[in-house]
């Protein structure tokens, strides 16, 4: 018998537009022991699929409209508020995707691992303690004992995801529901994470709900998978059939979008640099004026024509250097060495009124879309302000230039008076870049732009990037933790540690041929189905 068997569950959620299937007759089950991996892209249903088993969403407007869902024998949609109390957290436990929202940082990591032992064990505050010490050592916590008093934001994400996994361990349940835990984590960090689920499910025979976008990671951890579209399972079946003999449509696309071999038709390069950057030195002042050094001795050159890749894990110094090359960091509290120069003119010590006309010819692509556009202003808005800044457009032909700069990042015409909360995540991506394209530069810093994407919109991106930089004849920095993204958009990759370049070179070169230990890790920590699947 099935530790958990989910059959036909419906969850709607009625709103003034109507009603959203978010959830529409889904059926699963999993077994002890067993990984089931759920993945699809965002708004397919599969957190809502399980948020629903434990009756955690908002109601109204969500509602579950009918089905089952037995667990060891009960089912769980029938349980009463109290009953399924005692099973949250007890039997079932969540790890949730972002653990810095998921821990409340007014009270330490100990305070909160041993919540659970408290609630639902008959356990002492002095034994409970000593169980949570346990629990921050085994999942690799170094000097639990002190760490224990501390608090969520003295933690790295990868620190802070740890914490997570060992307050949903702590009170051994049977089945560990697991969203999208690595979603915001290094290559690295990712690897570790993953490998630590593995070895702690082994070890406890838990059964393990992984929720992803990625098949990549799902490829190295589930034995079975179920794929979701638009609220429905459109195949499941063991991870060799989904992966070897995927059956739907859309399990293909979601195959094919996987970033995998080298870059194709790679452009001629000149080999004269248009941006250069020498002994680099950037430091950042911290509590009582203690400097922390983000960038020490920096020095690349970026050929016209090409993308370098810049890559390296968080607190690395990458995205530092890339605003650095950019002059986009603000000199107070902050200490700035070393030679930067366009096109062969030295431009450090220029100030603003001389970075003006050099401005409209480098540009940045951010991270977060979202934070990076401004709320109150529409897609026109946007994308006609350096125009109009930079003299670039008049009134009267503004509109011509706007609509044709949405033609290129591929955004319908009928968009044009839409906010940014209006549109998706790849959308809200697609102005962006519309934005640093605007001004027709000829070098941009891309700071992780497809970091926070499902990876059939990240292929959709990565596939725009190289058309404007084949159209445009663009030169870029493409700064990135995933390296099978870079591979795939990069003709040369510089590996940043701690503040340095520490390995560089052509990326088929470096990624078949690495020298340093640091880069072999960062290989070896890519998913197997990004390395097989060239």
């Amino acid at each position: 018998m099935s530790l958990l068997d989910v059959k036909n569950l419906r969850t709607y959620f009625h709103t003034r537009n109507g009603v959203v299937k978010s959830v529409d007759d889904v059926s699963f089950s999993i077994d002890r022991g067993e990984t089931l991996a759920i993945v699809g892209e965002s708004g397919s249903g599969k957190s809502v699929s399980c948020y629903s088993l434990l009756n955690l969403i908002p109601q109204p407007p969500g509602k579950i409209e009918s089905g089952s869902a037995l667990f060891d024998g009960r089912d769980l949609l029938q349980m009463t508020a109290k009953e399924l109390r005692q099973v949250r957290g007890n039997e079932i436990a969540i790890i949730f995707q972002d653990p810095m929202t998921s821990l409340t940082p007014h009270l330490t990591v100990g305070e909160q691992l041993i919540e659970p032992l408290l609630e639902h064990r008959d356990i002492t505050r002095s034994e409970a303690r000593q169980r949570a010490i346990a629990m921050l050592d085994e999942v690799g916590i170094t000097n639990p004992e002190q760490r224990y008093h501390d608090y969520p934001h003295q933690f790295s994400g990868g620190m802070r995801q740890r914490v997570m996994i060992a307050m949903a361990l702590i009170t051994e349940p049977k089945l560990l529901i697991c969203d999208e835990p690595t979603t915001a984590l290094d290559v690295t960090v990712q690897a570790q994470v993953l490998q630590l689920i593995h070895q702690l499910q082994q070890r406890h025979n838990i059964a393990v709900l992984f929720i992803s976008h990625d098949l990549a990671v799902v490829s190295d951890i589930a034995d079975n998978v179920a794929v979701m579209q638009k609220g429905k399972v459109v195949e499941q079946g063991s991870k060799q059939d989904i992966f070897e003999q995927p059956q739907h449509p859309y399990t293909k696309q979601l195959l094919a979008a996987i970033p995998h071999g080298g870059k194709q038709n790679a452009p001629s390069i000149d080999n004269v640099p248009l941006v250069s950057g020498r002994n680099l030195q950037v430091a950042f002042a911290g509590a009582k004026q203690q400097w922390t050094t983000a960038v020490n001795g920096v020095s690349l050159d970026i050929h016209r024509g090409e993308i370098l890749g810049l890559v390296g894990e968080s607190g690395s110094g990458k995205s530092t250097t890339g605003r650095a090359l950019l002059k986009l960091i603000s000199a107070s509290n902050t200490k700035i060495g070393g030679q930067i120069s366009y096109q062969g003119e030295e431009i450090q010590g220029h100030d603003n009124r001389q970075m003006l006309p050099l401005r409209r010819r480098m540009q940045m692509i951010f991270q977060d879309p979202y934070a990076s556009l401004n709320p109150r202003m529409t897609v026109f808005d946007t994308l006609a302000e350096p125009l109009l800044y930079h003299s670039l457009a008049t009134r009267k032909n503004v509109t011509e230039k706007v609509l044709a700069l949405m033609d290129d990042v591929g955004l319908a015409r009928a968009f044009v008076r839409k906010y940014p909360h209006e549109f998706s995540g790849g959308q809200r991506q697609r102005i962006a870049i519309g934005r640093a394209i605007a001004t027709d530069p000829e070098f941009i810093v891309a700071d992780e732009p497809v970091s926070a994407l499902d990876v059939t919109i990240q292929a959709q991106i990565l596939e725009l990037i190289l058309q404007l930089s084949r159209d445009r004849q663009l030169t870029m920095l493409f700064i990135s933790h995933d390296l099978s993204v870079v591979r795939v958009l990069c003709d040369r990759v510089a590996v940043m540690y701690q503040g340095e370049i520490i390995e560089s070179g052509k990326t088929e070169q470096l990624f078949n041929q690495p020298k340093t230990d640091y880069c072999r890790r960062l290989l070896a920590a890519v998913p197997s189905a990004l390395v097989t699947n060239e």
